[in-house]
């Protein structure tokens, strides 16, 4: 079995990027009424950095990541939209976010302690 370690690394930079993506979204949605889509700089940086996110899934691929234990780790854009949500909109969190993010952590961190052990 390939070691990954590198497919597990890529996989969690996607996630950063996709959650960067993600608010990019948001901020663009916030001036459609304002900005055509077509000049909209925050979507279409958004859907730049979504095309970034699939090319490096295929890189993961490539070096031989297991797409069930790669694509676990991009579940950590959840958690950078969180961050990102509270401290750049200011954004109220509570303890069931930090619940359900912990419970991400927990399982994302389980996933990669394993994934190099088959159980057959």
């Amino acid at each position: 079995m390939e070691n990954q370690t590198y497919p597990i690394l890529i996989n969690l930079l996607a996630a950063l990027v996709g959650a960067a993506g993600q608010y990019l979204y948001k901020a663009g949605s916030q001036r459609l009424k304002e900005v055509p889509l077509y000049l909209n700089w925050q979507i279409i940086t958004g859907a730049a950095l979504f095309t970034l996110v699939m090319g490096l899934f295929i890189w993961a691929f490539k070096l031989g990541g297991k797409i069930s234990v790669t694509y676990p780790m991009y579940a950590t854009t959840f958690i950078w939209g969180c961050i990102l949500g509270i401290l750049i909109d200011k954004e109220a969190w509570n303890i069931g976010q930090l619940v359900g993010l912990t419970l991400v952590i927990v399982g994302i961190s389980t996933i990669a302690y394993y994934s190099n052990n088959v159980l057959n």
